[in-house]
């Protein structure tokens, strides 16, 4: 389970996304695939459009967009797999692809998907530092990338010793390889077949890091194919949907589903930042019906559209996940849709994709008031292909899988089906801990607390190695969290444990709205008092008396929304200190 992936060169239709694209190729040739804002390049495989309003008049006219479709990028991308093959490429390698989210980075995943080699996938924002290591670990066999990323990767060359295929989005330099054009020309006119699908490597995938370093999980095809269909039977995801995708990952799917991808106006590393006007007027010019954004991306867009009396038209499905949404969060974006929009918050990790899902509905109706009683929150019912199990909290590894815990009681949630990864292909030590092998069957401990009610329903409590061990038992982030977050002033909050574990020393990091930060210790006063008094109405939270407020807590780069609550540890060490 631990070694280098295995190339099987054993592929039937329907076991690689490749083939899902050709079909929407055929059946809908001219549809539009991706769509991204104009930034002032030209190829000859891309359109360029002025969309109407709906009155019919040029909306914006200066504002233009680059287009591809079906037929294109599925004809294009097999062009460059047919080039990256010509160059020396096989099945197995390990292409890092480092482009910006748009019509270049769509097409290069499916091309490496029909080369057979493995796209190393990393969020550029997780900084340098991370960055450098997670793609030394990777070990890439090339890059293709942006002239900076080719700039970069010359000068830590030493790190990437592999590394002898070289393409460049852009102009390229002193680097050598090719550029993107110069790899469609070598494609051009060549027969290319895809070979490789089922349980041939695909991808490597890095995780946030939001819980310690980040790791690179493999990704075999059968698993995209089976999110594909997962997805697809379970929303009702129909070819011809328009989705704006906030999430760039998320709307490599779209491709699959022969749903149009539009690629807003935004810095996919910062959706907390997003420019709602820009937003909202790309759903209005292309009608959008779909859209997945983090829920900080969702709290400044419903900002806005309250602050400015505005509905969110078009759209029937919006899907947010990432972190626990906000229940003021779902509230006010149900309020600016209409009445036949449905909100969804799936629910997976890196690992493992999708594993829950809930409407806002059902949450707002029903769960809402429990998450706010410190119940945790509700994340829905399994998909139907997956297999969960709730077992007793271990910081071990399992050699096999524990019996299930009643519902109710708090344990550590184990999955199994088509779409759980097998293996980490970086910190490969973490595998012993996190994988369960039951009879060739994988098992992923997701490394999150909670439990199943009676419906079958899980309930998220929080990270596994977030909770706090004190003399007196332990406390689980979400469900107290929960109570704190209740109160009018705050934004967010995130319990530590500060001292050793077993005898840790409960404070909760406030951070209050920004018209709320207190401004003067009668403030402060007024405000501490408030949650104090909070905290002694639940016996779960009545052990908390520290109470230190940040005016902006550290949050994963992907979603802009996990609290990294490891950072905030020496923090509030040396906060207390200073206290005392």
């Amino acid at each position: 389970m631990h070694g280098e992936p295995v190339i099987s060169n054993a592929v039937t239709a329907e076991q690689n996304v490749a083939f899902q694209l050709a079909g929407h190729a055929r059946d809908r040739p001219d549809q539009l695939a991706v769509v991204e804002h104009a930034n002032g390049k030209v190829e000859d495989y891309i359109g360029v459009v002025r969309p109407t309003s709906e009155s019919g008049q040029s909306s914006n006219r200066p504002l233009a967009y680059h287009t591809i479709s079906y037929a294109r990028l599925h004809s294009e991308s097999m062009k460059i797999a047919a080039g990256l093959v010509a160059m020396g490429v096989r099945p197995g390698d390990r292409i890092a692809l480092l482009v910006r989210p748009g019509i270049d980075f769509v097409l290069l995943v499916f091309a490496l998907f029909q080369s057979g080699a493995i796209a190393i996938l990393i969020d550029p924002g997780m900084g340098k530092k991370n960055l450098l290591s997670c793609l030394s670990e990777a070990r890439p066999d090339g890059f293709i990338g942006l002239p900076l990323v080719h700039a970069i990767r010359l000068l830590h060359r030493r790190r990437f010793p592999r590394a002898r295929f070289l393409v460049t989005v852009g102009r390229r330099f002193g680097w050598g390889g090719v550029t993107l054009r110069q790899l469609r020309k070598i494609g051009e006119g060549k027969d290319h077949q895809v070979t490789v699908g089922g349980d041939d490597p695909a991808a490597i995938i890095f995780t946030t890091g939001s819980t310690g370093v980040p790791k690179g999980v493999l990704y075999a095809h059968r698993q995209f194919v089976a999110q594909v269909d997962q997805l697809k039977q379970h929303y009702d995801l129909q070819p011809g949907g328009i989705d704006l995708a906030g999430f760039p990952l998320f709307g490599l799917f779209n491709s699959g589903l022969g749903v149009t991808t539009i690629v807003p106006d935004m810095d996919a590393t910062r959706p907390a930042d997003i420019d709602p006007k820009k937003f909202l007027g790309d759903i209005d010019r292309w009608k959008v019906t779909q859209s997945f954004g983090s829920p900080a991306l969702w709290n400044t867009v419903t900002a806005y559209c309250t602050d400015h009396d505005l509905p969110i038209r078009h759209v029937k499905q919006i899907f947010s996940a990432g972190a626990p949404v906000p229940g003021r969060v779902l509230a006010r974006l149900q309020s600016h849709l209409s009445e036949e929009s449905e909100i969804h918050t799936p629910y997976g990790a890196t690992e493992a994709l999708p594993v829950a899902s809930i409407t806002a509905r059902e949450v707002l109706r029903e769960t809402q008031p429990e998450t706010d009683q410190g119940a945790g929150v509700c994340v829905g019912k399994r998909f139907e292909d997956i297999l969960w199990r709730v077992i007793p909290i271990s910081d071990a590894p399992l050699d096999q899988l524990p019996d299930r815990l009643p519902d109710g009681q708090i344990g550590e949630l184990a999955v199994s089906g088509s779409v759980v990864t097998t293996q980490y292909v970086t910190r490969q030590e973490v595998n012993r801990w996190a994988k369960i092998d039951v009879d060739g069957t994988i098992w992923h401990r997701m490394g999150d607390v909670g439990y199943l009610d009676a419906t079958g329903r899980f309930w998220f409590c929080g990270r596994m190695t977030h909770r706090v061990q004190t003399a007196s038992g332990t406390l689980f982030t979400v469900p107290c969290e929960s109570i704190f977050n209740t109160h009018e002033d705050v934004f967010r909050s995130a319990l530590v444990g500060v001292g050793s574990v077993g005898r840790q020393r409960p404070v909760l990091v406030v951070e209050p709205f920004a018209h709320a930060i207190p401004r003067d210790q009668v403030a402060e006063q007024r405000l501490l008092a408030a949650l104090t008094e909070l905290a002694e109405k639940f016996p779960h939270t009545s052990s908390i008396r520290d109470f230190l407020f940040h005016p902006n807590l550290p949050v994963d780069i992907r979603h802009n929304a996990k609290i990294f609550r490891e950072k905030l540890v020496p923090w509030a060490e040396r906060e207390l200190r200073c206290r005392e």
